[in-house]
């Protein structure tokens, strides 16, 4: 997670990050509706969704006045109050000229900063962008729904009750449904969540001068099948704007980082690059972790089934945390193991320590191998050499041992994790030997 740190705006502190990166330009994201700096980057795929823009351009982020890590305001900021917002933290971070990625009613601030400072947009790209526009055309997500979503807001707050709504995709994942609700509490209060949705269902901007004013090349993007806007719609926006084209990628979640991220990002690098990444989505490089409890049979032939299945159940949930923590993604659980993957094999090796830690307060003691290599992933499922190689290592390990790989050891160096040599050994099923590595201190 980057570092969060404050500028101010009159009397307003508002929080912003940066990510480093190698390309040659600025991107700055503002996020739709209420947000959290601290806790995106707690879901997987939020995380990911960020690395890949970060990949694009030196990353620079902020919490709008009023939510998250910014201060809190009387009513709702004016578009004026918030476009000022983006100046301030382009200014904190040396930026004088950055492309725009925005959502929401965060795409709403962007059209005014890209109008009234062009010079500084070098490209703008617009999700899900609140506004009408004259002539009758609505470019709006129903009135209807958006005053219900303000009052579901108002009633029910923290409870992730509009998740059906903008990500029916992940409406009944237990894991992504208990991480939305410490999003909404963390990121704004019912009040001014329902005032900020309000403000969406009230905005109206007219082609002029804002929209037609904007000078920078945009790119208005769009899931063909979302409940909260019509293709219409979008297509009758892009006509507002002198330079600009609407894309329409398959999808329901009016999330962006949820569903097929991957479609929307892979527009938008295309967009901002010139070229869509080449990757082969269905094949990439992780480290797969296994882990296992030591004992398992005997412990649930002394405790008997129902004490052992609560064992269970807060034995899982204690995994669950240690993967959200170190951002692994969950592919199977099966009996009392987990198969995970992640994307970083120092992350792996800190979250296996860190579920050993957890679960030995209530009394378990786990086994966890680690191996980096090429994957196939189908859906959930995950497979190829790397994945049998991670479960024969696992098996070897002894009590309360994470156990690795040299490539893992070999990934990893310069990090401080230690480790102590556990010698050659041959893994079923797998021709040629591998030196494996115990981890001393991670």
């Amino acid at each position: 997670m980057p570092e969060t740190r404050f500028t101010r705006v009159g009397d307003v502190d508002i929080a912003y990050q940066i990510v480093a990166s190698d390309a040659q330009r600025d991107l700055v994201f503002v996020p739709a509706w209420v947000s959290h700096l601290e806790v995106m980057w707690e879901l997987p795929e939020f995380a990911r969704f960020l690395d890949r823009l970060a990949a694009m351009g030196r990353l620079i982020m902020f919490d709008k006045r009023g939510t998250g890590l910014s201060d809190r305001v009387v009513g709702v900021p004016t578009l004026e109050q918030r476009a000022e917002d983006i100046a301030a933290v382009m200014d904190v971070a040396g930026s004088d000229r950055a492309a725009i990625a925005a959502w929401g009613d965060g795409a709403a601030v962007a059209t005014m900063f890209a109008a009234t400072h062009p010079e500084r947009v070098s490209a703008l790209v617009l999700g899900s962008l609140p506004v009408k526009a004259s002539g009758g055309r609505t470019v709006a997500p129903d009135p209807a729904a958006l005053d219900m979503m303000a009052e579901a807001a108002e009633k029910g707050w923290g409870q992730a009750s509009l998740v059906p709504v903008i990500a029916p995709s992940r409406a009944e994942d237990s894991r992504f449904l208990a991480w939305y609700r410490r999003w909404e509490r963390m990121s704004a209060t019912p009040s001014a969540a329902a005032a900020a949705l309000r403000w969406a269902l009230e905005f109206d901007i007219e082609p002029e001068p804002i929209l037609s004013a904007i000078q920078a090349p945009t790119l208005i993007v769009h899931r063909k099948d979302t409940a909260l806007f019509d293709l219409e719609s979008i297509k009758a926006l892009a006509e507002l704007i002198p330079d600009a084209r609407s894309i329409v990628v398959p999808g329901v979640d009016v999330l962006p980082y949820v569903g097929d991220s991957d479609a929307l990002l892979d527009v938008i690098e295309e967009f901002l690059t010139g070229t869509r990444g080449a990757t082969d989505t269905d094949r990439s490089l992780a480290t797969v972790l296994f882990t296992d409890i030591v004992g398992s049979t005997q412990q649930a032939d002394h405790l008997g089934d129902q004490r052992w299945r609560y064992l269970l159940d807060d034995h899982h949930a204690r995994v669950r945390r240690m993967l959200d923590r170190f951002r692994g993604s969950e592919v199977d659980t099966a009996g009392d193991g987990f198969f995970a993957t992640f994307d970083g094999p120092a992350r792996a090796i800190r979250c296996a320590c860190a579920i050993r830690e957890s679960v030995r307060e209530i009394g378990l003691e786990i086994r966890a191998g680690l191996h980096t290599g090429e994957v196939e992933r189908s859906g959930r499922e995950v497979t190829g050499l790397a994945v049998h190689v991670g479960a024969r290592v696992a098996a070897l390990a002894q009590a309360s041992e994470v156990l690795v790989t040299n490539t893992v050891q070999m990934l990893v160096l310069g990090s401080g994790i230690t480790f102590s040599d556990r010698g050659r050994h041959r893994l079923k099923g797998i021709a040629d030997p591998w030196q494996l590595f115990a981890v001393q201190r991670a």
